[in-house]
């Protein structure tokens, strides 16, 4: 298997003795050439001395008037965010704990990349290098926002959200393109395959190039996958067991705890909860539920131990998709809270 996301970052990463990653310099250093920091020619003397000054010792302390002696303002502003960044990961022992850092307390300070990268260097290190390639694809959905289409037939489709506006201009793109052409998205040519298991090798050749499609319709390949990744997540940070199926409907007299894997579905879930109206149109976003079970009672709250947790992910009004995995981490019912 060719070693896949090497943009992430991940092979610049360090592992301690329990299987966490730890930050390094060369990790560090990878943000530093980005078009965000990277000097440009009107780049001020200034910028480039802190810039050749982090690029040598990329854990030096930066101080305030460093910053305020760079000319452009948004130079100035990129350095002020990615060393708060940087000094989260400095802060923190492992990327693991800094990941969960970035959404406790006010809630996140930092960009939304910075957050998708994290997610995804951890994702490529709970994959491993033996990954299924449908895992791989499927993963992704945890770090970039996907496009959904909805057929007649009920056929569900999800396309990575930045490679379908990227080819949102005139023409259309095979079959997929006529499915997001119901959703009123005009499109030009571009080959937007569906990875399924039979050609699920393909994946490993393109697998930066974010333009395969997935089925999330109920027991698909793609979707059992996707359930697999999610229980290797949580095992990976909390370290507990859990068993996630598909489920048709939430048919549970005692419903005690649900998760929204996105905000859409958690105010879907939220308001069928409490028994408020839920209108046709809403439920119409509803992509798929799940059943979450610990495989140890004894981790869960004592009150509902042996309860299901019940996860939903739903597309929002403009058929787009958004996943968030730290709910994973921050809202199960843990008898030891992370």
């Amino acid at each position: 298997m060719p070693d896949f996301w090497r943009s992430s970052g991940y092979r610049l990463l360090a592992h301690d003795a329990d299987g966490r990653l730890q930050v390094t310099d060369d990790f560090l250093r990878s943000y530093l050439v980005r078009p965000e920091l990277a000097p440009v020619p009107e780049s001020c003397a200034a910028e480039l001395r802190l810039h050749d000054a982090l690029l040598a010792q990329p854990r030096r302390a930066v101080r305030p008037q460093d910053i305020e002696a760079i000319d452009d303002a948004d130079a100035r502003e990129n350095y002020a965010i990615w060393l708060r960044f940087r000094d989260r990961l400095l802060d923190a022992e492992t990327i693991e704990a800094a990941y969960i850092g970035l959404f406790r307390g006010d809630g996140v300070d930092v960009p939304p990349m910075f957050v998708a990268q994290l997610t995804q260097v951890v994702l490529r290190h709970v994959l491993g290098d033996r990954a299924d390639p449908l895992a791989a694809r499927a993963a992704e959905m945890l770090f970039r926002p996907q496009k959904i289409a909805v057929t007649d037939e009920g056929a569900v489709m999800a396309a990575d959200e930045v490679t379908v506006e990227m080819f949102a201009e005139g023409g259309g793109f095979g079959s997929l393109g006529e499915l997001l052409s119901r959703n009123q998205t005009p499109m030009r040519t571009v080959d937007l395959d569906v990875l399924d298991s039979e050609n699920k090798a393909a994946y490993w050749d393109r697998d930066e190039r974010h333009d395969f499609s997935i089925s999330l319709n109920r027991g698909r390949a793609a979707v059992t996958a996707l359930l697999r990744v999610m229980e290797d997540w949580i095992a990976h940070f909390i370290g507990v067991k859990v068993t996630i199926r598909t489920e048709r409907e939430i048919d549970d007299a005692h419903w005690v705890w649900h998760v929204g894997l996105d905000a859409e579905a958690s105010g879907i879930l939220n308001d069928l909860y409490n028994r408020q109206n839920v209108d046709e149109t809403r439920m119409g976003r509803l992509l798929s539920l799940f059943r979450l079970e610990f495989d140890d009672a004894a981790d869960m709250r004592a009150a509902i131990a042996g309860r299901p947790v019940w996860l939903a992910m739903a597309m929002d009004p403009h058929n787009r998709l958004r996943l968030k995995p730290q709910n994973l981490l921050m809202n199960l019912p843990l008898a030891r809270p992370q």
